[in-house]
């Protein structure tokens, strides 16, 4: 069993930036990818970024190239997601996520979710 802990989002202008992070608690968090999604009201959860359990590889939906970071703390048990130059349709629940191993696009494909963390854009 995995528990999933995310902190960091907030109210920001556009243009601005935060700082997401998801603590993991139980588990082997070093075997773990670690995925990002959000989720916009009506509409459908989506992918945001994900990372292997070594980080040497990185992956993002093609909306946020460029802008957002997935980094992890292997030591720390701990994922971020670093958002930059963040436009109003950004604004959704982020859910940070985990599965064993493998990386995966499909949230249907991932064991683990925290509650979520409400990020707001205003323009």
């Amino acid at each position: 069993q995995v528990i999933l802990v995310e902190s960091g989002g907030g109210l920001v202008q556009a243009g601005g930036s935060l700082r997401l992070a998801c603590a993991a608690f139980g588990g082997t968090f070093s075997t773990y990818v670690m995925g990002w999604f959000r989720q916009a009201p009506g509409k459908e959860r989506e992918f945001v970024a994900a990372i292997t359990w070594s980080g040497r590889s990185t992956y993002y939906a093609d909306s946020v190239k460029g802008r957002f970071t997935i980094s992890r703390d292997n030591a720390k048990n701990t994922v971020y997601l670093q958002m930059n130059s963040l436009k109003p349709e950004d604004t959704a629940v982020y859910y940070c996520a985990a599965r064993p191993f493998t990386y995966a696009t499909n949230h249907h494909e991932y064991d683990y979710w925290g509650r979520g963390t409400q990020v707001t854009v205003s323009s």
